[in-house]
């Protein structure tokens, strides 16, 4: 269980720099360059990844059971999941009305895929690791919106193209993933049970 928490300790930390101190990132930015920052972060994300892969796959098993979710909440998961991933693939699809109204759909989709997962799962490593995306997805997008604010950010239209266009690539997506690559990757099919 160890390796997990470091592992969420490092990943998530990373990227809780502009929740909690972003002026002293930008001064860092300023002082050491992009390149060097974009670096060091990748490689402590990369490690705190690998540490919550091998941690939660440790902590697998041997689960601590905190509850039983009823079956009915892996009907829920599947379509929450199903709006996480139109919500990550709205961040990249240029000009879709899902990014223009709600400025971070990855963050939003964070939110909803870990939502999703602590209802379908009531393990100890399950409420650790979901638990702590959800919190952070929390802040990470309130901190987010307040820059906007701050900053005047003002976000393009979306069209009814790009808008279609997000929904059918998160879909298609979510379908490949959620019968076929969720049990390759993760050794449990969610569709199957």
């Amino acid at each position: 269980m160890w390796f997990l928490v470091l592992g969420l300790v490092l990943f998530l930390g990373v990227h809780s720099v502009r929740i909690v101190a972003d002026g002293w990132r930008a001064q860092t930015l300023a002082r050491v360059g992009e390149g060097p920052w974009k670096g060091l972060y990748s490689l402590v994300s990369a490690v705190g990844l690998a540490l919550i892969v091998w941690g939660y796959g440790l902590a697998r098993q041997q689960p601590v059971v905190l509850w039983v979710p009823p079956v009915g909440m892996r009907h829920a998961a599947a379509l929450l999941t199903l709006l996480a991933f139109i919500l990550l693939a709205a961040t990249y699809v240029p000009r879709n009305a899902i990014k223009a109204r709600l400025h971070h759909p990855m963050v939003l989709g964070v939110k909803v895929w870990a939502l999703a997962h602590l209802l379908s799962n009531g393990n100890l490593a399950d409420v650790l690791l979901f638990g702590s995306f959800l919190l952070w997805a929390v802040l990470s997008f309130r901190a987010a919106r307040q820059r906007d604010q701050a900053q005047g950010t003002v976000y393009a239209a979306g069209s009814a193209a790009g808008t279609a266009a997000a929904v059918v690539v998160g879909a298609g997506a979510w379908a490949g993933f959620a019968f076929w690559g969720h049990a390759w990757l993760i050794g449990v099919a969610p569709m199957g049970r």
